[in-house]
């Protein structure tokens, strides 16, 4: 009846509960304390933004002079009137995106002898397109970071005069991928390289499987790493991390036991996990002790963070001083209600949690680079989430492929801050050319632009 009621409970709270796991406003985490901006200091980045918007924004600057029936003095009726300067209005609309066609008349030479020299061809994104990397970023861009499928895609073509078939599409979004295989291939090199790496893997549909699919999550310091497998096997992280060596932050999934077993990675829980199960539990009053020792714990970590010392020694310190204590109680708090409680109630999946994966949950009181959650991984699998719901299935396992590829290099970009139809746009014509040995310094946080982004 535990086990009956506490899936009833869960299946309520997915279907008409709200999804967010924050807290009543009587019991939220205080909001940082933040000096309130003088009226200089706000009238400066207002300056600053309007400059910003003003260097990405096309001007036109049209004149309006004053007609001939209002170029008399209001007062005196007077028709001697003198210019004195001009008073700007700013209207800011929107126009719409287009393509723009390009010809290159590349020069033909003949000699008396017969012979033809021709000028060379323009750089193109593979052989026998009349599509530019521009073209190829933004398709792209508007699948992966977008999630807007092809067919709508078409369709927006379509409604602006330029018919594109969605096979064309589609042959550009794998062509796309297929250039940037070396890419791809270099930031793999780099996840066992780092020494701290999170972990996350989600669903996935593929085309004609009933068995569902998986994208896996590999985000450190340089990239977000996306790898495409058709399981949930330990086999791809081990294939991804080797026997590298570092940290590794992950759920319990018995896939990453392998990499934690061999002894080569030090394996850290997510604490995030264990609060979404006491918060599952909220109504139980018992819980609410819980969950605000680990309110307290994340507020050491705030500390840390306003003070400057993240993933110092003084930040293991201040662990050591402050959350070490909390832990502790966290711990007892769950031994305490585990008696007596039904092992499959919402109340005894939480502290049973908390007790079963004790070790690896407080590994960060020992290691000050590992951080209390897993969240970077999930909010790295959030847009694929959100893709799956729109395009809903990849067409084969290559297609998997070159999907996690895209992911992985528009991902990278949005963690480093970079514009990522900018950055395809370029990279994708200097790979062509690029040493393979150097191949990294093109990925988003090495990655300088040659030149000017070419809109053609």
């Amino acid at each position: 009846m535990a086990e009956l009621e506490a899936s009833l409970a869960q299946l309520r709270q997915q279907i008409f509960g709200k999804k967010s796991e924050k807290r009543p406003k009587a019991v939220k985490l205080p909001p940082p304390v933040v000096d309130k901006p003088t009226l200089a200091e706000t009238k400066e980045r207002r300056t600053e933004n309007r400059q910003a918007r003003d260097a990405a924004t096309q001007v036109d600057v049209v004149p309006v002079p004053v007609p001939d029936e209002a170029r008399t003095c209001v007062a005196c009726n007077s028709s001697e009137l003198r210019k004195v300067g001009d008073k700007p209005s700013v209207v800011i609309n929107y126009v719409a995106g287009h393509f723009r066609k390009r010809i290159y008349q590349r020069e033909t030479l003949a000699c008396s002898c017969g012979a033809m020299v021709t000028a060379a061809p323009p750089e193109r994104v593979g052989e026998k397109t009349h599509y530019g990397a521009g073209f190829c970023a933004h398709v792209s861009v508007s699948k992966i970071r977008d999630h807007m499928p092809l067919y709508r895609m078409a369709k927006a073509f379509q409604s602006q005069g330029i018919p594109v078939a969605r096979s064309t599409l589609n042959a550009l979004l794998h062509r796309t991928a297929d250039e940037l295989t070396p890419l791809y291939d270099a930031a793999a090199a780099l996840v066992p390289a780092s020494y701290r790496v999170h972990a996350d893997e989600t669903s996935f549909r593929e085309q004609g499987k009933s068995a569902r699919t998986y994208l896996w999550a590999f985000v450190t310091d340089d990239v977000v790493f996306y790898r495409y497998a058709p399981s949930r096997s330990g086999e791809t992280p081990n294939e991804v991390l080797g026997d590298s060596t570092g940290l590794v932050t992950v759920d319990q999934h018995s896939g990453y036991n392998a990499i934690a077993l061999r002894g080569r990675r030090v394996r850290g829980g997510c604490l995030a996990h264990a609060r979404r199960r006491l918060f599952e539990a909220r109504e139980i009053p018992e819980t609410r002790e819980a969950l605000e020792l680990i309110q307290k714990l994340y507020l050491v970590e705030r500390k840390a963070k306003d003070a400057k010392v993240l993933h110092s020694p003084e930040h293991l310190e201040l662990r050591a001083r402050e959350s070490r204590p909390l832990f502790a109680k966290l711990l007892c708090w769950a031994r305490k209600h585990r008696r007596g409680t039904e092992p499959r109630s919402l109340l005894g999946r939480a502290t049973g949690y908390l007790i079963r994966y004790f070790r690896d949950l407080g590994r960060f009181l020992r290691h000050a680079e590992l951080r209390l959650d897993n969240n970077i991984a999930e909010a790295a699998l959030r847009p694929v989430a959100l893709g799956r719901k729109n395009y809903l299935f990849v067409g084969s396992e290559d297609a998997g492929h070159n999907i996690a590829a895209l992911y992985t290099l528009v991902g990278s970009c949005e963690l480093h801050k970079i514009d990522p139809v900018a950055y395809l746009t370029d990279v994708l014509i200097r790979v062509q050319s690029h040493p393979a040995k150097h191949v990294v310094d093109l990925l988003p946080h090495r990655w300088k632009p040659a030149a000017p982004a070419d809109p053609g």
